[in-house]
């Protein structure tokens, strides 16, 4: 019996995690079965898709279906049908039912739950070639629970090549959020810690790029959490190592040794949805928040952990003015990437349950994405939507961070200064074009021309501009002054330094230095504000070819003021 098992993933560094799952139950119930893993992307031609699966003629073919793939998924299994009339179709994973309900039942077989909670019925019927329509069952519920890592040693050379790994030490989620389909069902099942070393140690002896562990929520044990933390940082390893966390759950004992960890080894997914109580309560997300503000802030202090806090927008009891509030105490953390998404009404949740109640309007097709509720009318959602979509263009990157520092030292309403970002944004059809960061660094020049600190803001911009490796200044961001010209500062500073100024350049690599360097002079005011100075007057920075060991990488600098040269 020859079985095609499918996953069409976002992108090709990413992989499927259930595929291998679903492949060790298949050889390990059925007697005469052969499997072939299909890690294919959603990007990928639709028509070659086809045909890399109607190839061969298998038996069986197996998919895993989300709410992002659902649609090609749904859309494949129609035209397999087609091709190989005498082949068989099985679909599991969240968006399963769905599809299920679209096709008729000679189309597909579905499975509800969990490959390993299966019963053996369905393994029988599998070889007699006799599905039912619907099989399901719940890892959670059985009683002898265990969890093996699905994967071989060949997997990582073969499957898993050049791809993200991804690992799970516990299943379900400590949570009932009623948006997420992990609320479906209650209780956690952790891996005991052993098992979890032996499984980890088999994973980075292949030394993978990046391990995404996809633990609901990793900290809901923080000894645990910590225990793994430190086996990880006791494997000689290059790897990137990613975490779900919840930001209340943290101890003393974790921040201290969060302390030693490397610059840009970990990375935390922080979901806080909402900083309005009233929401937090009608979507059971149980969370301390005033602790959990706190210590994210905590772990920005860190300066070595990247960190991606979620805010979700159209949550039940969420006004314009609430959603605001939400978004600049998130802004005020200083969290590396705010992904502020938008509610998906995913069937089988509670909330869509509750859709009714809540006058929600949403859209038919996966994924399901809210259009308006009791709180937002379509208007004001939409305006909403754009002005997370410029979070996202102008902050989450490395393009303008002391700029947002500069924003979130002096409490500025950051939710009306998006609001007239977006309105320019706007007006010059930004979201219609690429977003550069020359782009980007124009429309803020223009946004602060009129503000009593513009002149500041500006060399704020110029210097971020500059830390990104930019050897140039654009018209936006030119100076004035012939004599404040680059050349010309470079030519003054030239002249005035010593042949040999220690730490910095000897007589042997001095021209070296001023060659490579990029030399712009900034006022006093500027100079405090990055604090790269507390004397209060003018300097210069020298920005140089290498980068710094930190999460942007931007590029080092020295400054000089007086007759002062610091690094």
């Amino acid at each position: 019996m020859q079985i095609k098992i499918v996953a069409l993933n976002a992108r090709f560094t990413h992989s499927c995690l259930a595929l291998f799952h679903v492949r060790n139950e298949l050889e390990k119930n059925c007697l005469d079965v052969d499997t072939e893993l299909c890690q294919l992307t959603i990007n990928d031609s639709y028509y070659e898709t086809l045909l890399r699966l109607s190839q061969g003629s298998p038996d069986y073919i197996f998919f895993s279906a989300a709410v992002w793939n659902s649609d090609r998924v749904e859309q494949l299994i129609r035209d397999l049908q087609v091709c190989l009339p005498d082949c068989g179709v099985v679909v599991g994973g969240p968006q399963a039912v769905i599809i299920g309900r679209n096709l008729p039942p000679v189309r597909c077989t579905v499975v509800s739950g969990d490959m390993e909670a299966l019963n053996k019925a369905f393994y029988r019927d599998l070889e007699k070639r006799a599905l039912q329509p619907v099989y399901g069952g719940s890892f959670l519920q059985m009683q002898d629970r265990f969890l093996l890592s699905p994967y071989r040693e060949e997997d990582f050379s073969a499957h898993l090549k050049d791809r993200a790994v991804y690992y799970e030490s516990s299943r379900g989620c400590p949570f009932s959020c009623s948006y997420c389909l992990s609320s479906a069902e209650k209780g956690v099942y952790h891996k005991e810690l052993p098992q979890v070393q032996q499984e980890l140690a088999q994973i980075l002896s292949h030394k993978p790029a990046t391990l995404r562990f996809v633990d609901r929520t990793f900290n809901d044990r923080p000894e645990r959490a910590l225990a793994i933390w430190k086996f990880l940082m006791g494997t000689e390893t290059e790897t990137l190592f990613h975490f779900e966390i919840t930001p209340d759950r943290f101890t003393e004992e974790m921040f201290a040794f969060l302390q030693t960890v490397p610059v840009g080894r970990f990375q935390f997914e922080i979901g806080v949805q909402s900083t309005h109580e009233q929401t937090l309560q009608a979507v059971g997300r149980v969370v301390e928040l005033a602790s959990a503000l706190r210590n994210i802030k905590r772990l920005v202090a860190l300066g070595s952990i990247h960190l991606h806090v979620d805010l979700i927008l159209g949550l039940p009891y969420e006004t314009r003015e609430n959603f605001g509030r939400s978004f600049a105490d998130l802004f005020s953390t200083g969290a590396h990437y705010l992904q502020m998404g938008l509610l998906k009404l995913l069937p089988g949740t509670a909330i869509s349950r509750d859709a009714e109640r809540f006058s929600y309007t949403n859209c038919r097709q996966p994924p399901y994405a809210v259009l308006a509720n009791q709180w937002m009318d379509h208007a004001t959602l939409q305006e909403l939507y754009w002005l997370c979509e410029c979070v996202e263009k102008f902050v989450n990157n490395r393009y303008f961070p002391s700029l947002w520092a500069y924003l979130r030292r002096k409490e500025e309403d950051v939710f009306s200064f998006f609001q007239k970002l977006l309105r320019l944004c706007q007006h010059q059809n930004f979201f219609g074009l690429a977003p550069t960061q020359e782009f980007m660094g124009e429309i803020l020049s223009q946004l602060i021309q009129e503000r009593k600190d513009g002149l500041l803001l500006l060399e704020l911009l110029r210097y971020d501009w500059l830390r990104c490796g930019h050897r140039f200044l654009p018209s936006f961001l030119q100076v004035e002054l012939a004599e404040e010209q680059p050349l010309a500062v470079r030519s003054d500073v030239y002249e005035q330094t010593a042949a040999d100024l220690a730490g910095v350049f000897d007589k042997f690599s001095r021209n070296q230095f001023f060659k490579k360097g990029f030399f712009l002079r900034f006022s006093g005011q500027c100079l405090r504000e990055l604090g790269l100075s507390l004397e209060g007057e003018r300097g210069v920075i020298i920005f140089l070819a290498e980068r710094e060991v930190s999460l942007y990488r931007l590029h080092k600098t020295a400054v000089i003021t007086g007759s002062t040269v610091s690094q």
